[in-house]
């Protein structure tokens, strides 16, 4: 490829961590605002840790079917460069946020089959970027962030009108060729770089990320 491949790390919680992603690499850094998360964090703590992010990297605040005032907390704290919806958020509402607070808006599509690519369609008119995560199975407690990974051949011959960048199950054995079928130009990491649910391991993060630059 021409230029080193986009990398997000999700989930973090500790200035540790942060540390470790912004000098592994890492381009985008995500904290998760949804309570039932073992890598839930509150925005007074997002706020704290954006503190140590430089301007080169993309602070990325991740809700779940987020009511307006959740929300409203979020944009006035000024911790959010982006916001990541990863729930059932419909077209309409993905562009209600966007125009409400004027920040970029990454909305998630779970894909466990075919037919679940028109849901990328339909989002991609009102979203700035589209992350492409594996369906959770009927009963899942959690959206995403559960270290499945979907068949990567139903996104590997699509075109696609915003950038996108590819979740599910990644880690650094498997980055690499999930990158090659696909066509992505960006991952996103969480369950891959922890040692164990909601802790993340600094060894496995520099992986990823040095795994990725690589390709």
């Amino acid at each position: 490829m021409n230029c080193p491949l986009g990398v997000k790390i999700c989930g973090l919680s500790k200035s540790a961590d942060v540390e470790v992603a912004i000098d592994a690499g890492a381009d985008y850094l995500g904290f998760v605002h949804y309570p039932r998360s073992p890598r839930f964090v509150s925005v007074a703590r997002i706020t704290t840790l954006s503190r140590l992010v430089p301007a080169s990297v993309t602070k990325v605040i991740l809700t779940v079917d987020a009511e307006d005032d959740e929300l409203d907390a979020i944009a006035i704290s000024g911790a959010a460069d982006m916001l990541q919806l990863h729930g059932s958020e419909s077209p309409a509402r993905v562009m209600q946020i966007r125009e409400r607070y004027g920040l970029p808006v990454m909305k998630a599509v779970g894909v466990a089959d075919e037919s679940d690519t028109g849901s990328i369609r339909r989002h991609e008119d009102v979203a700035d970027q589209i992350l492409v995560d594996a369906k959770p199975v009927p009963g899942a407690r959690l959206p995403g962030g559960n270290g499945l990974a979907f068949d990567w051949r139903l996104v590997a011959r699509l075109t696609w009108q915003r950038p996108w960048m590819l979740a599910g199950g990644l880690h650094a054995g498997n980055v690499v060729q999930a990158a090659g079928v696909t066509g992505a130009t960006q991952v996103d990491v969480s369950t891959g770089v922890e040692k164990r649910r909601g802790e993340k391991d600094p060894v496995r993060i520099r992986e990823f990320v040095k795994m990725v630059k690589e390709i």
